[in-house]
């Protein structure tokens, strides 16, 4: 993002609340033009000029910029940004659905990838306890600032609130992760960020979602998919 980008973003809210609330159609399509610019264009740039780097440096920076934007938008709620009550709520779906998943992941490198099986703790320990420990905070919290808290505020009069919002949040989450250079990585994420999507559009709750995601995330490092999703797991 640049900083010209960046700063018609954090101002562009200024406008007068009438037309937040009615935008025109040509707002309308230039923010969708900017949604197309910052989630695909720049995304597409970043894997094709900086290949291996690290994402999680761009990532804080992009996070710390979303908060600046939505403490600026006097309409968003702030409670968004960790809301705990939610938690309490959503943690037996959470749970559930990961239980789930813990089972078909380990039975599905078992089965195509045996050797790769639990490969993270076993052969580098060390890693994988700075990975499930800093990922979450360093990676998760910032990529759902970005993909749920910034796009589902700043791209509202494109997408709505509700399915095609979800769709939309979805389909950059899963095109960011083109970076890692391998199909599985952008189809499962794309299936995770619908579940992040709908997990927000219910909860309003980052603390809430950011739980879901690193516990996916986790599960991948642990479980030997780590080498499709991190440039330092295999």
């Amino acid at each position: 993002m640049s900083a010209g980008t960046l700063a018609r973003v954090l101002t562009d809210d200024a406008m007068p609340v009438a037309r937040r609330d009615s935008p025109s159609a040509a707002y309308r399509a230039y923010l969708a033009s900017e949604f197309l610019a910052l989630f695909f264009g720049v995304v597409a740039a970043f894997a094709m000029l900086a290949g291996g780097v690290s994402p999680v440096p761009f990532l804080v920076v992009l996070g710390v910029a979303g908060v600046a934007y939505l403490l600026r938008v006097g309409e968003f709620d702030r409670r968004d940004l960790w809301r705990a009550s939610a938690v309490r709520t959503h943690l037996p779906s959470i749970l559930g659905l990961w239980a789930v998943a813990c089972v078909v992941a380990v039975a599905g490198v078992a089965v195509f990838l045996p050797g790769d099986l639990f490969s993270l703790p076993r052969e580098e320990p060390v890693t994988w306890a700075i990975v499930a420990v800093g990922y979450p905070v360093l990676s998760v919290y910032p990529q759902e600032l970005i993909f749920r808290a910034f796009l589902f505020r700043r791209y509202r009069p494109v997408f709505g609130s509700g399915a095609g919002m979800i769709v939309a949040s979805a389909a950059a989450f899963g095109f960011a992760h083109i970076i890692f250079g391998n199909l599985f990585a952008v189809l499962a994420t794309t299936a995770g960020g619908v579940l992040f999507a709908w997990r927000y559009a219910r909860t309003r709750s980052l603390l809430a979602v950011s739980i879901e995601h690193g516990l996916y995330g986790v599960l991948l490092f642990t479980v030997g998919l780590g080498r499709f999703v991190y440039h330092g797991a295999g």
